[in-house]
């Protein structure tokens, strides 16, 4: 499926992003009309597309790596934590 308008501004946003969480949760509201949780739905689904890769090549596989670094870092702690504390 070809990227939306929406997909690329959600694409195009993230590569000239440049500031604080704070300030990116401002601008993604008056930029995009979206909320941060939706906008970060947006791109989790955005980054699984093909369309995505050739809009932006090097963004799209940073993100990936980005994202595969978090996921090992998360199942890594998941399993340091006893099963009481899960």
């Amino acid at each position: 499926m070809p990227l939306s308008d929406r997909d690329r501004a959600v694409l195009d946003f993230e590569a000239h992003w440049h500031g604080h969480s704070g300030a990116k949760e401002e601008a993604l509201r008056a930029e995009l009309a979206l909320t941060p949780a939706r906008y970060y739905q947006l791109l989790g689904r955005i980054l699984e597309s093909a369309d995505a890769v050739a809009h932006d090549p090097v963004l799209v596989h940073r993100l990936r790596r980005l994202h595969a670094a978090q996921e090992r870092e998360r199942r890594s702690r998941a399993r340091v934590l006893p099963a009481s504390a899960r």
